[in-house]
């Protein structure tokens, strides 16, 4: 037993294991995997070194690691109908990095949100490779409504010509139209990269539109919408394929996580039961029903809602910085992130928003009404923030709740 063999570790996995019981986890990127892909993410596949890819591997010994990735690949091209998937990537980072060495040089110009209005840090950050290797502009979204003006990216990429167009965000409340993308893409002759990490699972779902078949690639995680393990994967054209392949391996990585692209494959085939179309549904009432109830209780919704499975407030008129109210709802066992605004004037450790998503407390059977409690917790907790009584008896009812939608139901 692992407490007999390291004490030390078995206690820190104990008290993760509590946490997560104890606590109501709002992270828009984190969710739960089945018992089943834990199995595999924990299996004896991570005793197997793959270098390469089915058929094609630089070490011996790999008939059954050919046969999982084939599997996973298969899966995902059928799951998101796309000519060609790479499973390799170790992660979302990782997965943007081989899309952008498959077709561009060092130097080239890229397009893309601003880490500001929601995009990512591998979208053109300065201190990320996005923003070392390549020549990054930015679109932003408008100042009146937090949204994406098309015509304005139109404008920017037209002046730029940038040699691709990234699009997709890990901040941004509302649909995509990647659609508007592609036109804009085709018309400056520009490569286009589609982020979907967040809402692969919506995607799948048809419940948000799909970009693949428009984007040249597709890049997404398979841990925050999709509910699976934590890693990535990348969607193309077959034109694409040999390119993408060989900027994963050789270009960026070696040996795969082949325990990780088992529970992928898995988590693929989950993604494709009925249920978990209703899964998604339900993620999307959650959210939408959690921005109601703020929006009740006066906080500001940046872009006014949300279209997915995450919101932003802004917090500059509740007296408290985004990562204060991160700290303090962790004391009551609320999880959720600090998270910039739009044209935030605090720098990103500090922010003048917070960030929550619903796919987390949906896996664990949470329905709108339960949106209520949650935002009325929230909004109890900034109130009484120097109440020691109050914010103890809040964490004594959000403990007495969570425990009441195991993670793990025993079966």
């Amino acid at each position: 037993m692992l407490r007999k063999i390291d004490a030390e570790v078995y206690r820190i996995l104990v008290g993760e294991q509590e946490k997560q019981r104890n606590t109501i986890g709002l992270i828009p990127s984190e969710n739960i995997v089945s018992r089943e892909v834990l199995r595999l993410a924990g299996s004896v596949f991570t005793n197997k070194y793959a270098e390469g890819y089915p058929g094609r591997r630089y070490y011996g010994g790999c008939k059954f690691i050919d046969e999982i990735e084939e599997v996973a690949v298969r899966r995902a091209c059928l799951l998101f109908n796309s000519e060609h998937a790479n499973v390799q990537p170790h992660s979302g980072s990782q997965a943007n990095m081989a899309a952008y060495f498959s077709v561009l040089k060092p130097g080239d110009k890229i397009l893309a949100m601003n880490i500001l209005a929601g995009g990512h840090l591998t979208h053109g950050l300065r201190t990320n490779f996005s923003g070392t290797f390549y020549n990054p502009v930015f679109y932003n979204v408008e100042r009146e409504d937090e949204r994406i003006s098309y015509e304005k990216v139109r404008e920017i990429a037209i002046r730029e010509k940038p040699r691709m167009i990234v699009c997709g965000a890990s901040s941004y409340p509302r649909t995509i139209d990647f659609m508007k993308f592609c036109d804009i893409a085709r018309e400056v002759g520009a490569y286009m990269l589609a982020d979907i990490a967040h809402i692969a699972g919506l995607v799948s779902a048809k419940l948000h539109p799909s970009p693949v078949g428009l984007a040249d690639f597709v890049t997404s995680t398979t841990h925050k919408t999709l509910r699976g393990p934590r890693g990535g994967f990348i969607l193309c054209g077959s034109r694409y394929r040999h390119k993408l392949d060989n900027s994963i391996i050789p270009g960026i990585q070696g040996g795969p996580l082949m325990h990780i692209v088992a529970a992928k494959a898995l988590s693929f085939k989950e993604a494709m039961q009925p249920g978990f179309n209703d899964y998604q549904r339900q993620i999307i009432r959650n959210c939408k029903k959690l921005c109601d109830e703020f929006k009740k209780r006066r906080y500001r919704v940046v872009s006014g809602g949300t279209d997915n499975h995450m919101m932003v407030i802004d917090l500059r008129d509740k007296g408290i910085y985004g990562n204060e109210f991160e700290s303090l709802l962790e004391k009551v066992g609320i999880i959720a992130n600090h998270n910039l605004i739009p044209f935030d004037p605090q720098p990103p450790r500090i922010t003048s928003g917070i960030r929550m998503g619903t796919p987390l407390v949906t896996s664990r059977g949470m329905k709108e009404k339960d949106m209520e409690l949650i935002a009325g917790w929230i909004d109890d907790t900034l109130r009484n923030r120097g109440n020691a009584r109050v914010l103890k008896d809040i964490s004594r009812q959000v403990r007495r709740f969570a425990r009441e939608f195991p993670i793990y139901p025993q079966t």
